[in-house]
């Protein structure tokens, strides 16, 4: 059933009564003051974020960018797909995530590995499902299967967060000594979701440490040894970044009425046509003048680098544990670096992460920062390893349903159901 207009029209005034009481014009001046609040931010007396060289709102455009050399010839992009947390009648839940490395230009025999990881959790204490890695598909590919101790209402969590990042991990170190230029991660640089196990709810901090995430973990502080030994640089490219971490620090020092960090960084980074324009070396955090203004298309805009130390980022920092992983590395090597960028041809702000080795290199930050605005000119989205490494790891629905059948067959047991796979059955769920 579709809305009858006359709701279609109230809920329009409800916007339109919301609107009234905001004025957007006033955001440019909050957008400047959390602008000179990162210089640095102080979190609790410490500063939780500072520029990494000089700070600035750049603009690159898009017809010279998309053409300009690139200092890296070949990239390559790391992504993992996942089934979705999967219970069964008799008991158990499980998830499937399966990993895959993408290269630019085309590498066949790499596009054919994979890393299949299924994790498995049961509230039968007697059972263990886990087993060690086992090769198929003549040696190109490996599986597992990892069994996940009782955690009670965070079982869907971390069934699936341990199936995501395991496959990510081991395929990304299993592949490392193929990348010899770049090797970009499809979202963040660390497993952020598991760090912030500890720091939420007592029950999944308990349930965390009896899920022992730190052999993952460890998967990520070796995989950023090895490529900062090697001296190839690796960062993670962040599609649809939603971290409040800025947003709420800086809540407590200015008014900040953006949703999350990547509202704020569209705000200073979005130009419309009737503003001045903004250089290279520009200082300031304008937004757009008027909000009416057609969107100016011709250029990218980006950010300056940043050390991030707050948050999710605060256990790899140089004062945080890793979570008790030992680092062979100096520990400030480890800090989360990272750049925002804004392509105003569909709207969209991306994030990028670096380890600090790496972008703490003026000439490598700079390659690195080249390298992915000519991507992105290119291909108006991420970068093309990245898509390549996303459809390759991707399950359709259609496979989905396809293994969720199987394991049925297998298990002899039902899956479990809800009224939302009578509702939308071509979703796959």
């Amino acid at each position: 059933m579709t809305l009858d207009p006359i709701h279609v029209d109230n809920i329009a005034r409800i916007a339109a009564s919301i609107a009234g009481t905001v004025d957007d014009a006033e955001h440019d001046d909050y957008a400047a003051r959390a602008w000179e609040l990162l210089d640095p931010l102080y979190d609790e007396g410490r500063p939780v974020v500072e520029p990494l060289g000089e700070q600035a709102l750049r603009a690159a455009a898009i017809d010279d960018i998309a053409l300009a050399d690139r200092p890296f010839d070949t990239t390559h992009g790391l992504d993992a797909g996942t089934l979705n947390p999967t219970g069964f009648k008799n008991g158990l839940l499980l998830d499937v995530a399966q990993a895959a490395m993408a290269a630019a230009p085309t590498d066949l025999d790499l596009h054919r590995s994979r890393s299949l990881v299924s994790t498995v959790h049961t509230n039968d204490a007697t059972r263990n499902y886990s087993q060690g890695w086992t090769r198929y598909d003549d040696g190109y590919s490996r599986r597992r299967v990892l069994h996940v101790p009782e955690v009670g209402r965070f079982a869907d969590e971390v069934t699936h967060e341990l199936a995501l990042y395991l496959a990510e991990s081991s395929h990304a170190r299993e592949h490392a000594d193929e990348v010899d230029e770049l090797l970009l991660l499809d979202g963040p640089l660390y497993p952020k979701r598991l760090f912030n196990w500890d720091s939420r709810e007592t029950v999944l901090a308990e349930a965390a440490r009896e899920a022992s995430p730190q052999a993952i973990i460890e998967n990520y502080v070796r995989l950023v040894e090895t490529f900062v030994e090697r001296g190839v640089p690796v960062a993670g490219f962040v599609k649809n970044p939603s971290s409040r971490f800025l947003v709420r620090t800086l809540s407590e020092k200015a008014a900040v009425p953006w949703a999350n960090d990547a509202a704020l960084f569209t705000r200073l980074l979005e130009r419309r046509d009737s503003e001045p324009e903004r250089t290279t070396s520009s200082t300031t955090a304008d937004g757009p003048a008027d909000p009416a203004a057609a969107r100016n298309e011709d250029d990218l805009t980006f950010t300056s680098w940043f050390v991030s130390r707050g948050s999710s980022d605060e256990p790899m920092s140089a004062e945080g544990d890793a979570m008790g992983i030992e680092r062979r590395l100096d520990p400030e090597a480890y800090e989360v670096t990272f750049c925002y960028l804004y392509d105003p041809r569909n709207d969209v702000t991306y994030k990028v992460e670096a380890p600090r080795a790496v972008t703490g290199d003026l000439e490598t930050r700079s390659a690195l920062t080249t390298q992915l605005l000519s991507e992105v000119a290119t291909q108006r989205g991420p970068p093309e390893a990245i898509e390549k490494a996303d459809e390759l790891a991707k399950i359709s629905a259609e496979e989905k349903t396809s293994i969720r059948r199987k394991f049925e067959e297998t298990f002899q047991s039902e899956r479990l159901r809800s009224y939302d796979d009578v509702r939308w059955p071509e979703e796959g769920f």
